[in-house]
């Protein structure tokens, strides 16, 4: 008897393994909120285990910031919403310095990893159906993607799994977005973890703490400020430009 199985074409074989990553984190990000892990991520959580994660963090240091890291990391890749609050965490665990490192170095690591899915099952498949207007904004996005890349880490106004699915896109390399994405998030995350380093003497007082009280009007307009200095070498680019075309 003939064999009638239908041959699956090679090219649909490959797209559905590399959506399979990226299937993997968006059930991750579901199944977050549908086993109710949502109502455990907030501040009362932190303050009611408080003794019991600073032992941990004591007795098995090195085991802590793996964990740390690779926790971070997962929630990151896929863009679960608690990412304030464990850089918070991470300050109250590790201090200013060691926990700003951890944390930079996890949010890269996951959004690198959610770069790469996107841009694997995704980008390629994007730019053919968009055309000539994904690729005209490709090529401007090139052209200046270090400091454009900056400008979205630094200023806060942008939420961060966007900005990690955008350049996927795009065609932004993975070298350019990994460091871009270590030094951009810095300033940020040093805020985040400074008011985590402080968090213990606000429990001890008894004092309600939210978000509200980090991002003041000043540290905004600091963080703005170096999202546009990022821009400046682009606006002196574009001022030569015309400056040779006038000239000419």
């Amino acid at each position: 008897m003939a064999d009638k199985s239908v041959a699956v074409p090679d090219r649909q074989v490959s797209w559905w393994k590399r959506m399979v990553p990226l299937a993997v984190l968006i059930a991750i990000l579901i199944a977050f909120f549908a086993f109710g892990l949502d109502k455990y991520a907030t501040f009362d959580t932190l303050k009611d285990n408080r003794e019991a994660l600073l032992a941990f963090v004591r007795d098995n240091f090195v085991l802590a910031m793996l964990i740390y890291v690779a926790g971070y990391a997962v929630l990151t890749a896929a863009s679960v919403p608690v990412a304030s609050l464990v850089t918070v965490g991470g300050g109250f665990l590790f201090g200013i310095w060691l926990g700003t490192f951890v944390t930079v170095l996890a949010a890269t690591i996951g959004a690198t990893v959610l770069f790469l899915f996107a841009r694997t099952a995704l980008g390629e498949p994007l730019r053919r159906r968009a055309g000539p207007y994904i690729r005209r904004m490709e090529e401007g996005f090139r052209e200046n993607q270090v400091n454009y890349l900056l400008f979205l880490r630094l200023v806060p106004a942008f939420p961060f799994f966007a900005v990690n699915l955008v350049p996927a896109f795009l065609g932004v390399g993975t070298a350019v977005f990994t460091v871009t994405t270590f030094v951009g998030i810095i300033p940020g995350t040093a805020v985040y973890t400074i008011v985590g380093a402080g968090l213990g003497s606000v429990f001890d007082r008894g004092e309600e703490f939210s978000f509200n009280s980090i991002l003041t009007p000043e540290i905004i307009a600091a963080l703005v400020g170096l999202g546009v200095l990022s821009l400046v070498p682009i606006a002196v680019k574009r001022l030569r430009r015309r400056s040779k075309r006038s000239d000419e």
